[in-house]
């Protein structure tokens, strides 16, 4: 699907594009998000970019109050937590990503097995603008 090299660079890209992509082993179909440059399955070298459609569930998540610095800077906090969580897609790949329309004062509130799809936060302003990975309930 596309001639870009299997590194985080070209996750980023991706991710920028409003695009969810894995790599998959052409020789046993191991599928790998964040994508990988060798199978870790067969130690096959022959590795193609697929398309995931985003959607899946919640398989685990923590509720952050104790932000780091670049989270700060965006207004979260002790006062004001967000939520980070593990999700399972539907390909059968997981992936860590910032969880969005949950209410993270109530953390009983989210329940492990809802359904999430992918979203995108865009981060940054000209020349460092990006987006970050995320999933919403």
């Amino acid at each position: 699907m596309s001639d870009r090299p299997f590194t985080s660079a070209s996750f980023q890209q991706f991710l920028n594009e409003g695009k969810l992509m894995a790599s998959r082993c052409a020789k046993c179909g191991a599928l790998f998000l964040p994508p990988h440059p060798l199978c870790t399955k067969c130690y096959g070298e022959e590795m193609e970019w697929v398309p995931l459609k985003g959607k899946g569930k919640l398989a685990a998540f923590t509720c952050v109050y104790v932000a780091p610095t670049f989270m700060v800077e965006q207004g979260f906090g002790r006062q004001n937590p967000y939520c980070s969580g593990i999700v399972e897609l539907d390909e059968g790949v997981k992936i860590s990503a910032r969880i969005l329309g949950v209410d993270a004062k109530n953390a009983e509130s989210i329940k492990v097995g809802a359904p999430m799809t992918v979203d995108f936060i865009e981060t940054g302003k000209d020349a460092a603008k990006k987006n970050a990975l995320a999933f919403k309930a």
